[in-house]
């Protein structure tokens, strides 16, 4: 049984030290490198992602760290652990290589198949955010003050704040977004960006229908959306299940305050009819 408390102080300390490290390479001129077809990578990410891991392999031993640029053969046995870490050490490369800001670092942590801790960090700000679901959500000051945050409470999908993503068909999730009832629909990069948007109210509602990228992009997300008063599934309304071998979020993500939920997991079903 892992101390959530114990274990939120260290992801955090942890996202902050890999942070900086995305920061050192952010301000010098850095190579870019594609992994696949619009799937770049950089230092940052394997210096951060490399950080992290040895970081929290030493505070908790045994506990597998599922993480981006590692080797598959490091996590192989996570899905039959009682609790494991999913870390994007650089969630939003695009953007990074972009120099836009909008990309953080995420570490979740995954007990018994759902996510009940995220921490996001963004490197340009220093903003930090802590979720530990069913305890509640806050931002991190540098020094350690914590202040509480909350989702919106926007109650109905119609005239909802909608976010989506910059590099997943950001036209036609918008023309769906409008369609539903959205009363405007904002462009960001990072799922983790973009989840926080939702759990400090912000926005109402991140909606990335289909490809969603990978389980590291959804773990911290859905924990400090959840911690924060909101919720966060796929797009059929089904919970992601982290206790299994598919790491890929083929059936979308879909974060909200919680209040419209239900009315956008109906509107969703109601266009693929």
């Amino acid at each position: 049984m892992i101390a959530r408390a114990k274990a939120a102080d260290v992801a955090l300390a942890v996202a902050r030290e890999a942070a900086a490290i995305v920061m050192r390479v952010y301000a010098a001129p850095f190579d870019v490198e594609f992994k696949g077809k619009d799937d770049p990578v950089t230092r940052a990410d394997r210096e951060s992602n490399a950080l992290a891991c040895d970081r929290l392999l030493a505070a908790f031993p045994g506990v597998p760290v599922v993480a981006e640029e590692s080797d598959p053969a490091t996590y192989a046995d996570f899905a039959g652990a009682d609790a494991a870490w999913f870390v994007d050490p650089l969630d939003g490369t695009r953007e990074f290589v972009a120099r836009n800001g909008e990309f953080v670092v995420m570490i979740g942590l995954v007990e018994h198949g759902r996510a009940t801790l995220g921490v996001i960090v963004v490197p340009v700000t220093g903003r930090a955010f802590v979720g530990i679901v069913g305890d509640g959500a806050w931002e991190v000051s540098p020094g350690g003050a914590r202040t509480p945050i909350h989702v919106s409470s926007h109650p109905a999908l119609e005239g909802a704040s909608f976010v989506v993503s910059r590099s997943r068909d950001p036209e036609g999730v918008r023309r769906l977004a409008t369609a539903i009832g959205a009363r405007e629909a904002i462009s960001r990069g990072s799922s983790g960006y973009k989840g926080a948007l939702v759990a400090t109210g912000e926005c109402d509602v991140y909606l990335q229908p289909g490809n969603a990228g990978m389980r590291w992009d959804a773990c911290a997300t859905e924990a400090l959306v959840r911690a924060a008063g909101g919720e966060c599934t796929e797009v059929d309304g089904a919970p992601f299940d982290y206790a299994t071998p598919e790491l890929l979020n083929a059936r979308g993500l879909v974060a909200t305050n919680g209040l419209v939920h239900a009315e956008l997991i109906a509107a969703l079903a109601s266009t693929r009819a």
